[in-house]
């Protein structure tokens, strides 16, 4: 499926197409989404179908206005529409209580909602046309990287899906951050380019952070995309290394004439022919930008490994050092 530039009679025909109940990827701000009318049940089993993944993990539903929420969320709390009035249109999603109607397939079964409002013009429109709730996960290989580009979802999916809106690169380039607002302490499930500081500024309060591996083992919790220990990963082996460690890995994967693939952050490593480094920008938002671009470039390289350097430990780069050490968290067991 190649991809359509978004105009507006490609936006009336993926509108269609979606009301149809066949699935249509489309741009954000964040990442291409894999979308789906989320009251069609049917509709929503092919995202899952068509990704790999698991139908015990919820959907993201994007609304085009705040008022939507009452059509999906019931108990909505004074803190959901702080975050919305301030954030939305926005790289933020709120869990809520759900409404019965909601199909459970959009939930993974769970008796809550994850709703955003996106900030992108073609995402909006789409929305706008379609006149209503669009269920959509990244357009990609379930816990693969994430799509930053319309032809990254053609390379990936391909004829799989019936439509692919082009709306060119993302803005922010990481996905969304998630705060469920179900219980009585607002909690961070998944960071993203806002960031727990302005969160709170904004709710005046503190959240609670919710790691993915105590997320995964207790069935008492909510469950959240993203929240897998291993995602965002490329197919390649994949390593986060610390930056005072890599000459030795580095050598050493050299003795072994081994491929390798490099993402350096402010490593530059002497002339290797056997190396692809690419240098990554060192503020966090150019960063996160072009994060999984680089990823999938080094990915398709036919490389034997793909190093990360360790990026800084601060609240800016949160939702990057996220991302990089889910994608290289299956590192051990290979």
């Amino acid at each position: 499926m190649k991809p359509i530039f978004a105009d507006n009679a490609a936006i009336e025909q993926a509108a269609k197409l979606l009301r149809q109940g066949r699935l249509v990827a489309f741009p954000t701000e964040t990442v291409y989404g894999l979308g789906a009318d989320a009251s069609n049940a049917e509709a929503i089993k092919q995202i899952f179908a068509v990704k790999g993944r698991p139908t015990t993990h919820p959907l993201i539903v994007h609304i085009g206005d705040a008022d939507q929420i009452k059509d999906w969320a019931q108990k909505i709390p004074d803190n959901a529409k702080k975050l919305a009035s301030h954030f939305w249109p926005g790289p933020l999603t709120l869990i809520l209580n759900k409404k019965n109607s909601v199909p459970s397939e959009v939930t993974g079964g769970q008796n809550t909602i994850a709703l955003r409002m996106p900030d992108h013009p073609v995402a909006l429109a789409l929305l706008n046309k379609f006149e209503g709730g669009i269920a959509a996960p990244s357009a990609n290989i379930y816990c693969r990287i994430s799509p930053t580009q319309a032809s990254h979802v053609e390379e990936e999916l391909g004829d799989t899906i019936d439509m692919i809106l082009d709306g060119g690169a993302c803005r922010v380039g990481v996905e969304s951050t998630i705060i469920d607002l179900t219980g009585p302490i607002p909690k961070l499930l998944r960071p993203g380019h806002i960031s727990k500081a302005e969160i709170e500024a904004v709710l005046d309060s503190e959240l609670q952070i919710v790691t993915a591996s105590a997320n995964g083992n207790k069935s008492t919790e909510t469950m959240a995309p993203g929240m897998m220990p291993v995602h965002y990963a490329p197919t390649t082996r994949a390593a986060l290394c610390e930056h005072d460690k890599l000459p030795q890995i580095l050598n050493n994967l050299r003795l072994q004439n081994k491929r390798v693939g490099l993402l350096s952050y402010q490593f530059n490593p002497p002339e290797n022919r056997l190396m692809h480094m690419l240098c990554m920008p060192e503020q966090a938002e150019s960063y996160a930008q072009i994060l999984y671009t680089c990823l999938r470039e080094l990915d398709n390289r036919e490389l034997d490994i793909i190093l990360i350097e360790q990026t800084p430990d601060t609240e800016a780069w949160r939702a990057i050092n996220d991302r990089i050490k889910k994608a290289t968290s299956n590192f051990k067991n290979n």
